[in-house]
């Protein structure tokens, strides 16, 4: 492994923690500033083509619950020149609407992304979310909620 490589790890990881604390705090800008315009994604619900029909499917769940955290770990990122894979567990949990406790959702996955160098910044070019467990209620983002 060489220093590039090495440099290339950190960056990417970097970026993943970015994007994870994004979605946290509901930053949408910082999002689209590391998505590359035309990025795919299959987050779960079929695939979505251009970082902004990504990032309406985030808002549509996470403007509507409470707060979530997205914690990552396990990376293993594979770098060719100015492009590179990587792999990371996530396990995300969301509360209820004024941080409820219950409902509440969570699940453990897998990011699976594909990576490019754009003027000297590694930009996520596409994200496949493989769920391995859901846990807890989808009625945590309901727009409406009967009490």
């Amino acid at each position: 492994m060489n220093m590039a490589i090495m440099l290339a790890h950190y960056e990417i990881g970097r970026e993943l923690t970015r994007f994870a604390r994004a979605m946290d705090d509901r930053d949408w800008a910082t999002l689209k500033g590391i998505l590359t315009d035309d990025a795919t994604a299959d987050l779960g619900t079929g695939m979505l083509a251009g970082s902004d029909a990504i990032i309406a499917l985030i808002r549509q769940y996470l403007d509507v619950c409470g707060t979530s955290q997205h914690l990552l770990g396990n990376l293993i990122v594979e770098v060719d020149g100015d492009s590179a894979t990587s792999r990371a567990y996530v396990s995300d949990m969301h509360l209820g609407p004024g941080d409820a406790p219950e409902p509440n959702f969570r699940t453990l996955g897998d990011y699976h992304d594909r990576w490019l160098r754009i003027d000297g910044c590694w930009r996520l070019a596409e994200r496949r979310k493989l769920n391995r467990a859901l846990i807890g209620s989808m009625d945590v983002f309901k727009k409406e909620r009967t009490e």
